[in-house]
């Protein structure tokens, strides 16, 4: 059983900058790929971002390409979400997951509680 938890949300202004982070405890960190989803108020949660179990592999969301990394350290059992240039539409809490390498919801197993992330306009 591996538990998640989010850090680092926050106020940001459009075109500022946050870190998200997600410490795992109780499992093998580096078994798992890991993701980032998103959730805003009255729309389904949405897939952000995924890095694989070594940190090999990355995959992105349109709308965080060239904006957004997501990047693992095994060694301290976390994984981080830089989030520049932010827009308004990127309000919403998010949600670090593992599992699989992938950018579908039911292909993750475990689930952080999530993290408020505003951008104000």
């Amino acid at each position: 059983q591996v538990q998640l938890v989010e850090s680092g949300g926050g106020l940001v202004q459009a075109g500022g900058s946050l870190r998200l982070s997600c410490a795992a405890s109780g499992g093998t960190f580096s078994n798992y790929g890991l993701g980032w989803f998103r959730q805003a108020p009255g729309k389904e949660r949405e897939f952000v971002a995924a890095i694989s179990w070594r940190g090999g592999y990355t995959y992105y969301a349109d709308s965080a390409k060239g904006r957004f990394t997501i990047s693992r350290d095994n060694a301290k059992n976390t994984v981080y979400l830089q989030m520049n240039s932010l827009k308004p539409e990127d309000t919403a809490v998010y949600y670090c997951a593992a599992g699989a390498y992938a950018n579908t919801r039911r292909d993750y197993e475990y689930w952080g509680q999530g993290t408020q992330v505003t951008v104000s306009s």
